[in-house]
This record gives structure tokens, sequence and C-alpha cells, in this order.
């Protein structure tokens, strides 16, 4: 997979059952996106997306391993500095399902916070929504973790829709077969619920952070 960032290789491995070693081992990469830091961690191993300010030794010194310690909060800061620190995600894979898109896109919901948020932490931010213009659900598609296409939704409470449903919609962006990634807080069960029953698999960890060091 020349050219493809490595979290890109990892996470598309992973999405047809190619897990890392269970070494307790980390590997240090470079940020997909400029200003953008994280670490990505799966059952056993981690990867550390951290810039070349930074210094071997000193990753070194923090005690990264694979089995919790390179998302240790204490690891965490010390990279972010004074920096944004995003919540622990769940990461999610699912391949896309192509087909006639039921989303159309919706620049008025550009603003919203959702869509706000992965401009800050994504490249590439398309919003998406059902045609109905009173109907303020959201869809991001964005360039995400590790450069593979990431998606984000917000259902408007004002409508009947399930959130699953939703999340199939959002897979007939994507072409059919290509692995795409969705992050989840672990505390946002209903968001979670409602990918797992669209078919994505849970497969590591990410926490994201800007770092003003």
């Amino acid at each position: 997979m020349d050219g493809v960032h490595p979290i890109a290789e990892v996470l598309s491995k992973a999405a047809g059952g190619d897990f890392p070693a269970v070494d307790g081992g980390w590997q240090r990469v470079a940020p997909w996106r400029p200003g953008v830091e994280g670490v990505v961690a799966f059952t056993g191993h981690a990867f550390l997306a951290v810039d070349d300010d930074v210094s071997d030794g000193t990753l070194v010194s923090l005690s990264p391993d694979g089995f919790g310690g390179a998302s240790n909060p204490r690891l965490v800061s010390r990279l972010a500095g004074t920096g944004w620190i995003d919540a622990l995600d769940i990461i999610l894979v699912a391949r896309g399902a192509g087909g006639e898109p039921t989303l159309v896109p919706r620049s008025d919901l550009r603003n919203h916070p959702r869509a706000e948020h992965a401009t800050s932490v994504r490249s590439d931010v398309t919003t998406f929504g059902y045609a109905a213009p009173d109907d303020h659900t959201l869809v991001t598609l964005s360039t995400g973790l590790g450069g593979l296409p990431e998606v984000s939704l917000e259902t408007d409470p004002a409508k009947d829709h399930v959130g699953a449903d939703v999340v199939r919609d959002a897979l007939t962006l994507i072409p059919e077969g290509e692995v795409v990634v969705a992050a989840c807080a672990p505390g946002n069960a209903r968001a979670l619920r409602a990918f797992l029953s669209a078919g994505f698999e849970p497969v590591a960890s990410v926490q994201l952070w800007r770092p003003e060091r």
C-alpha cells in the first residue's frame, strides 16, 4: 500500500480481521494531518502519531506501551501541552455500500457544531442530509483517521429517524467495498448502538489532540 499512511494501512487490515500483534509494543508514526496528533491503540499494540519536534527519547521516557500505557492521560497531557485534547473514542470500521445515495449535499448545515468539530480535526469535510429543508439531520464525510474516509452524524430530534438507518444511508456515500471509519465516545451509547446495528465493528481506540508545546 505505497503512499498510504501507516494508520490507514493498519485500520484497513483490521477491517479484514488482520490485527497488529498483541505484543505490548508501540510504534511511532508521522501525523496524518498537520496540527493534529494522536494515539491509536489496538489490543496489545499502539501507534503514536507525533510530530518530529518530540524526540524518540522523550516518547520513551513517557513509558508508552500497547497495554494501555500509550493512552495514559499523563502521556497525552504531556504531549498536548496547553493544547486542546479530544475525548477518548472507539474506532469503528465498515465498508462503503455504494449505490444511489439517499443523502444530498447540505451546505446549509456547514456551521453545525458537529461539522465545525469535524473541520478542526479532519480534512475535506462535506456535509450531507436529507432533502427536506426542515430536516436538520447531519452527516459529515471527511478525510479522517490516517487519510481514510470518516463519517459522523447527528439526527434531528424533531424528526423520526432511526440512527442505524442514517448510518446505513451514510454508507451509500462511500464506494462499495471501500473502508470507512467512524469515531464514537464510549459513553455515547445511543450512537454506538446505531453504528453497530448498521454493520460497523469496533477495532481500536483513538485520542486526538492539537498540541501547543
